[in-house]
């Protein structure tokens, strides 16, 4: 069996062998080319459209689920403009993202839908000269069904946390709360998504599941009956969960899981103890490490790492957790996955002071030397490289003031303090 090889281009469900050189090209050697817009539709809680989760908020918006269905949106102008982009070499605005973590050394979103969904790339041989696409059977599943969750994140927000809508009423004000309501969902009705998807139930490959927070949502378990119902055990099933809660009432995720031939849980853990407490707002850390150990006795094949959210909240403390969690055997060296925060920008982690930064780099160039005879797949390792790059990339400092005022302005809501779970910030004061 061939190794995977993480930071390589190469599709993996079909050799380049048996691609055209166009399709090599835009798998490969292209700067521009996804193959998401041809196999694949985005949506947020608030029924937001985009052509992946990747995309750029608002400037990436491709159609709204509140108001139109899936299918209307396949072929929306934005879509079809953003695809004759893509085939042509000229950058997007919605691909912003990507380009930013590509230039740091980044695995981008859009190397990795190429990597592992290329052999799909025959369809743009169906596009028309003006970006339509009649073919539409999604292969590839991402749609957050509401904004149903347990935890009030730092790094999030209402449109992702029901839980949040208190600390956003407070800071928004009263006017908020007439036109907001706590708990809202994707489609036109809070059916609408699931019954447009289970048309294509016969074409999903694999599913991203993401929130919000997936394991406590209803239609997440809905999905897993179904395709147990129709033994479709070869569907991938990939998570964004915070890990917190593994059952929603008497449907026990792990049963689930241990069922399926490729399970995929990215954990969203930022860090350990009352760092992890803080961050993730909610979070029981005790009962986050119970879940971990309960998952490797029911379902020990299933792939588990954690994804922490690299900010200037935790940018230092990252190699610690890791580390810990991998002496303590709850992890192999290998299985961290940098999720890098671009937004909201007052987290970044492009604001620190350069002698801050010099001592993250130092900390992590530690940390480098202790994973190096262990991360054979360079998943964490390069994760960590491009890091560095990004932080060096730019100079934010000026937006410290920012994250100072919004970080004291949730904690006297919160009756929290900063300093007393992450006394390391001081140094930026």
């Amino acid at each position: 069996m061939t190794q995977y090889k993480y930071n390589s281009p190469d599709p993996v469900k079909v050799s380049l062998d048996q691609l055209t050189q166009r399709h090599k090209f835009l798998l490969t050697q292209s700067k521009t080319f996804c193959i998401y817009p041809w196999m694949h539709l985005h949506a947020y809680p608030t029924g937001e459209a985009y052509p992946c989760c990747h995309a750029e908020m608002k400037v990436g918006q491709v159609g709204n689920c509140q108001q139109q269905s899936l299918r209307e949106i396949w072929n929306s102008p934005t879509l079809r403009t953003l695809r004759q982009d893509m085939l042509a070499e000229r950058p997007n605005a919605a691909c912003g993202r990507c380009y930013e973590q590509e230039q740091s050394g980044f695995f981008s979103g859009r190397k990795s839908a190429n990597k592992h969904h290329g052999h799909q790339v025959q369809r743009v041989d169906q596009t028309a000269s003006d970006g339509q696409l009649d073919q539409f059977a999604m292969t590839y599943w991402d749609i957050r069904f509401s904004n149903l969750c347990n935890l009030r994140c730092r790094s999030c927000g209402h449109i992702f946390s029901s839980q949040w809508y208190q600390d956003q009423v407070a800071l928004a004000g009263a006017e908020y709360a007439k036109t907001h309501k706590p708990l809202f969902y994707a489609g036109r009705h809070e059916t609408d998504i699931w019954e447009q998807l289970i048309e294509h139930i016969d074409h999903v490959e694999q599913i991203y599941f993401a929130g919000g927070e997936p394991l406590i949502m209803d239609e997440h378990y809905r999905i897993l009956e179904e395709l147990e119902r129709r033994e479709m055990w070869h569907v991938r099933l990939i998570y964004n969960t915070n890990f917190t809660q593994v059952r929603l009432r008497d449907r026990y995720v792990f049963d689930y899981w241990k069922k399926f031939h490729s399970v995929a849980v990215g954990a969203s853990l930022d860090a350990m103890g009352a760092r992890a407490e803080y961050i993730r707002k909610g979070t029981v850390w005790s009962t986050v490490e119970d879940n971990r150990k309960r998952m490797q006795d029911i379902c020990p094949r299933v792939d588990f790492y954690i994804s922490p959210t690299v900010s200037l909240l935790n940018v230092l403390h990252v190699p610690d957790f890791h580390q810990d969690w991998v002496e303590r055997g709850l992890l192999t060296h290998q299985d961290l996955n940098v999720n890098l925060l671009q937004d909201p920008e007052h987290l970044r982690i492009d604001l620190a002071t350069p002698t801050y930064k010099q001592r993250v780099a130092d900390r992590i160039q530690q940390h480098l030397d202790w994973l190096a005879p262990h991360d054979h797949l360079q998943r964490a390792s390069q994760g960590f490289r491009s890091l560095i790059t990004f932080m060096q990339a730019t100079h934010n400092a000026h937006l410290l003031p920012l994250f100072w005022k919004k970080t004291q302005q949730l904690d006297q809501i919160r009756g929290e303090d900063i300093l007393q779970s992450i006394p390391e910030l001081a140094d930026l004061r």
